[in-house]
């Protein structure tokens, strides 16, 4: 199982079309977007971005950024699904989706949520799913708290403290993430993997590959 997970498109096409180019190139069985589709645009613009992966016919899973709308977690695009509260499986992972990130008073933007829905939708998805721990796969905007994939440009932490409670209680195997561009990275917290994939925008992914355990790479687009 190989997974390809981008993040941050910010509307930019051209980086959507290089990360279709990217999953042909590496035999990709699935992509994750892990938010900011658009730069403060429409559901339309989400499913225009996302049509160069679309196109594919492989399983395409994402979830809203803070950059993206509201609306986005009800809009329906074709041969994508918005995994938000949800849990979707394959080949014997199931992943689920929290999107958004917690709430910036400081800095608003378009699509934030309090700290206890970002664990809400994570509870959620975990429920519907049949796996867990080395089975379960997190795809979200926000990185966890206090990680190396959270620090802002001002040198603060500024990631999802519940992310961070879930995932030291439930262990997945990986969590996808974007959100802080500064940040790109790989990190751990107990035995899950953490990929802030880096902004596809300019050029960055990360790729899984799933054989007894998950090996995580940062690569360019």
């Amino acid at each position: 199982m190989k997974i390809l997970a981008t993040a941050d498109f910010h509307g930019s096409l051209e980086a959507s079309e290089r990360a279709a180019l990217k999953a042909q190139s590496i035999n990709a069985d699935i992509v994750v977007v892990c938010g900011d589709i658009t730069h403060f645009g429409s559901p339309e613009d989400a499913e225009g971005v996302l049509s160069p992966l679309t196109t594919l016919k492989l399983p395409v899973l994402y979830v809203p950024g803070n950059c993206d709308p509201p609306s986005l977690l009800d809009f329906k695009i074709e041969d994508a699904i918005c995994i938000h509260g949800k849990c979707k499986a394959y080949n014997g992972l199931s992943f689920i989706g929290a999107g958004s990130v917690p709430i910036d008073r400081v800095h608003p933007s378009p699509f934030e949520i309090s700290d206890e829905e970002i664990l809400k939708a994570l509870n959620e998805g975990s429920n519907q799913c049949s796996h867990s721990g080395n089975g379960l796969v997190v795809v979200a905007h926000s990185p966890p708290l206090n990680t190396k994939l959270d620090v802002a440009y001002f040198g603060g932490h500024v990631g999802s403290q519940n992310l961070r409670v879930f995932i030291e209680q439930k262990q997945p195997s990986v969590v996808f993430c974007g959100h802080i561009h500064e940040a790109r990275g790989i990190d751990y917290v107990g035995g899950t993997v953490i990929a802030n994939t880096g902004p596809s925008r300019h050029g960055h992914c990360a790729v899984a590959v799933f054989n007894k355990k998950a090996e995580v790479k940062l690569e360019r687009l």
